[in-house]
């Protein structure tokens, strides 16, 4: 199931796509130039804040939440800008609102304690941030996540506005606007709350200590051990994916941190053999 490499008489196998042609999702990378050494180091710092904040940090919880949020939206409009945009015009588009997001997470730094002594009572600039921050998530959300879950999203955050107008059982008291804003915005629930903590606290952690361990070759040693106790056996395929899976479960216990590592292996697997 092999076939001869064009002008050389070495054999390749014809394994499935690897993370260097991805299927879907951003192209891969950080761009090219100047710009792409930049999404490079923002990624870089983004990895050691967050290896700081688990070993060593003392920063209170909402503002490690806040930054994790920040540096995703710096990182992702900053790759949107280098790797999608068409245009320069359309390249400082996203790479502003990267840093815009970025902002919103320092602005909750700065302002935590006088954040904490204000709830409730939100002055105009905490409004005025609160909303971009929810405003730069869903846009975020919608191009690289697509539609479907922005859409979904933006249905519940309407109906906290608009609840008070529908029909009984779904009516609700009705909630002024910077309530609705502080809650998505500020503290330790709506935007920053339990999934935000766990990518920040865990997920992103493991991800990391993925990376590493593909890097030193370990996964391509779990991947050649299943290929090589299971691969021959009928369903083979199916099985490989679930061994190395398993052994990449001994080591992490993190299911988000399995698919980003041996994933982009198993998951082409298992599509090319249906």
């Amino acid at each position: 199931m092999s076939e001869l490499k064009a002008g050389t008489g070495e054999h390749q196998l014809d394994l499935p796509q690897s993370a260097e042609e991805p299927i879907e999702g951003l192209p891969a990378g950080f761009g090219s130039g100047l710009l792409g050494k930049a999404a490079f180091w923002i990624a870089f710092s983004f990895s050691l804040f967050q290896l700081w904040t688990a070993a060593y940090g003392t920063l209170p919880s909402q503002v490690v939440r806040a930054m994790h949020v920040g540096f995703l939206l710096l990182l992702g409009f900053a790759l949107l800008g280098n790797l999608v945009a068409k245009t320069r015009a359309g390249t400082i588009w996203f790479w502003a609102l990267g840093i815009l997001g970025f902002l919103t997470g320092i602005y909750q730094w700065i302002n935590y304690v006088p954040l904490i002594h204000r709830s409730g009572f939100l002055t105009q600039t905490d409004i005025v941030v609160g909303c971009i921050t929810i405003v730069l998530v869903f846009e975020g959300a919608r191009r690289l996540m697509g539609l479907p879950l922005t859409i979904i999203a933006g249905i519940f955050l309407a109906y906290c506005f608009f609840g008070n107008y529908l029909p009984a059982p779904f009516i609700h008291r009705g909630y002024p606007f910077d309530m609705i804003v502080e809650h998505f915005a500020f503290g330790t629930e709506g935007i920053y709350g339990t999934p935000i903590y766990v990518s920040a606290a865990y997920i992103f952690i493991f991800v990391v200590f993925a990376a590493f361990l593909e890097r030193a070759g370990m996964l391509a040693l779990f991947n050649d051990f299943a290929l090589g106790l299971v691969g021959w056996w009928r369903g083979g395929p199916a099985q490989v994916c679930v061994m190395s899976s398993a052994l990449m479960g001994t080591i992490s216990g993190s299911g988000v941190a399995n698919v980003v590592a041996s994933g982009q292996f198993t998951i082409p697997l298992m599509k090319k053999f249906g």
